[in-house]
């Protein structure tokens, strides 16, 4: 599967994506070609070699006839209007509306409007259908099929604009970042716009760590301003690595804290909280800590779009005064259950699968357990048995 990620160590806009796809080999004649067919006029697009504190990126450039569309603020309707009668491709057209409708609800919650009564101002002029529409049609040019996307570098300080002075990050680019990995180093001035900030969060399927890629193509997008470090959006295009084939792919969140003065009998009411809430596991490690203090590290694994909600657990429930957290890449068979039959009643068995093969399976042990009490057996003959009638099931597939 052909796939693109975008690296936003500099936070990202609307013309450093389309600048950062043609340093990665978009034909610009191709782009030309596919932003006619929007049926607007009174512009010009190019592109030219920059170097970005010794980093060589593309800068995209965008001409507009300022007397032809000035004061052209649209609303919501006139875009979708145009993007619907244009000749792009179904595909295309959908995720373009999904972006800018986007952007329209992100405005409306910030201003206390309706959609409707949304003029778009920075965000809706002319060059912004311009990025979005050659941010999708160039991923699709390039072959891409899913987008991965970095934590958002989002800048510090404030911004001007037709509203005055905004904290940055903007209140529209706040919206739109809700539940997706971001992060400041105190860089000064605005790296993510609200136009990259809603094709990012719009395209991109999964946020963190790079997956396993094998790289085919790297192009660096150049910004205008001249930040504290290369004003670049680095995009990285490839294939999934194939050694992973057969396995399932994901991203977690990864959530450690060390703690030294907690009764130890809250870990484990503490660990079966998180396993009922979806924890993917939760485990305890013996650490020595400083001045010598014997201590515990507490480690959770946890879905991406649930680490806001284990991290308050693990705050109300502990001692602990601040936690670490961390996306990490995982690998996994599939897993299904299937039950059989023993002499003390009927057991789960999980089965693991790497391309339909089977890999492993064990007897669950809940079960197991319920049944040696019933029985009033020893918990290991029920387990022994069960593992012996599992694997006489199984043995064709094994």
């Amino acid at each position: 599967m052909k796939v693109a990620y975008f690296d936003c160590f500099s936070g990202a806009s609307g013309d450093m994506i389309m600048g950062a796809l043609l340093d990665a080999g978009l034909k610009l004649e191709v782009l030309k070609g596919e932003l006619c067919k929007l049926r607007l006029s009174h512009y010009e697009i190019g592109v030219r070699k920059t170097i970005k504190r010794g980093i060589s990126g593309s800068k995209a450039i965008i001409d507009i006839d300022e007397k032809h569309h000035h004061d052209h603020h649209r609303h919501l309707h006139d875009i979708l209007e145009i993007i619907e009668n244009s000749d792009l491709n179904a595909k295309a057209r959908g995720q373009i509306s999904r972006i800018f409708s986007r952007l329209a609800q992100a405005e409306a919650k910030v201003h206390h409007t309706s959609i409707e009564k949304i003029h778009f101002h920075e965000v809706g002029a002319m060059d912004a259908i311009i990025d979005v529409t050659a941010a999708v049609v160039g991923l699709q040019a390039l072959g891409v099929e899913k987008v991965f996307c970095s934590p958002l570098h989002l800048g510090s300080g404030t911004i001007q604009c037709a509203h005055g002075t905004l904290p940055v990050p903007a209140p529209a680019t706040a919206e739109l970042v809700k539940d997706r990995p971001c992060y400041s180093t105190g860089v000064k001035g605005e790296l993510l716009t609200p136009t990259g900030a809603a094709i990012l969060t719009t395209l991109a399927d999964e946020f963190g760590a790079m997956p396993p890629i094998t790289l085919e193509k790297i192009g660096y997008g150049a910004g205008t301003a001249d930040p504290d470090l290369p004003n670049l959006l680095r995009v990285i295009i490839g294939d999934l690595t194939e050694s992973f084939e057969g396995y399932e792919f994901e991203r977690v969140a990864v959530i450690e804290t060390n703690i030294d003065d907690m009764n130890p009998q809250i870990y484990d009411h503490l660990m079966q909280k998180m396993l009922d809430m979806g924890a993917l596991d939760v485990f305890l490690t013996s650490v020595i800590m400083k001045k010598n203090r014997p201590g515990i590290m507490f480690t959770a694994i946890c879905p991406l779009d649930k680490l806001v909600e284990f991290s308050n657990v693990i705050m109300k429930e502990t001692t602990t005064l601040g936690m670490r957290w961390r996306i990490e890449n995982r690998i996994k068979a599939s897993r299904s259950f299937q039950h059989i039959e023993t002499t003390y009643g009927p057991v789960r068995v999980k089965v693991a699968r790497v391309g339909g093969q089977i890999t492993n399976f064990s007897v669950e042990y809940e079960d197991c357990r319920r049944l040696a009490l019933q029985n009033q057996v020893p918990l290991k003959n029920v387990m022994d048995l069960a593992r012996v009638q599992a694997a006489k099931i199984l043995e064709n597939e094994i």
